[in-house]
């Protein structure tokens, strides 16, 4: 197994997406890049931690590469957006990728390369590619967040329509 972490807004969103993806075997919702020890929901949601809410992703390399990890992180959130994923707006909503290594490193930078080159997004790809400092694992209630609360209004404003193109799109990616 091998380990991604991706912040690409709400921490609930990416969750949703890489949830259902063939290989994933586990997502867990936390904090990273920041500066305070110890951070809380409340402390990173303030804005003045920096830290972002991320994703670290446990995946089966043989089922799914990190670079296909890179593509659904890419297709289903804003990385051309600053520090903001629709009304999300602050550092702690950027659009970053932390690597685990070297190859994860050359791996993302290749990836947006070529979404740059091909001028996917028609905007400049802002998504950071940050040291991997330590992750903290989010409070409990976080965790399957959309999974357990599918009729709350952010999930079904923002998380639904996400998972929905996931769907779409991506179906061979994803478990049956």
């Amino acid at each position: 197994m091998e380990q991604a972490i991706f912040a690409g807004g709400c921490f609930w969103c990416t969750e949703a997406v890489m949830q259902d993806v063939r290989g994933v075997q586990k997502v867990e919702s936390g904090y990273i890049g920041g500066h305070t020890p110890n951070p809380d929901y409340r402390s990173v949601c303030s804005g003045t931690t920096g830290h972002a809410e991320a994703v670290r992703v446990t995946f089966d390399p043989q089922v799914v590469s990190y670079a296909d990890l890179l593509g659904l992180f890419f297709a289903t959130h804003d990385p051309t957006t600053l520090n903001r994923q629709g009304a999300d707006v602050g550092t702690q909503y950027r659009s970053a990728i932390f690597p685990l290594g070297v190859e994860q490193e050359q791996t993302a930078r290749q990836v947006m390369a070529d979404l740059t080159e091909a001028d996917v997004f028609g905007r400049p790809i802002v998504t950071s590619v940050e040291p991997a400092t330590e992750f903290h694992v989010a409070e409990d209630y976080h965790h399957n967040y959309y999974r357990n609360n599918p009729g709350q209004g952010y999930c079904m404003a923002v998380i639904a329509p996400k998972v929905a193109k996931l769907r779409a799109h991506y179906a061979e990616k994803l478990n049956g």
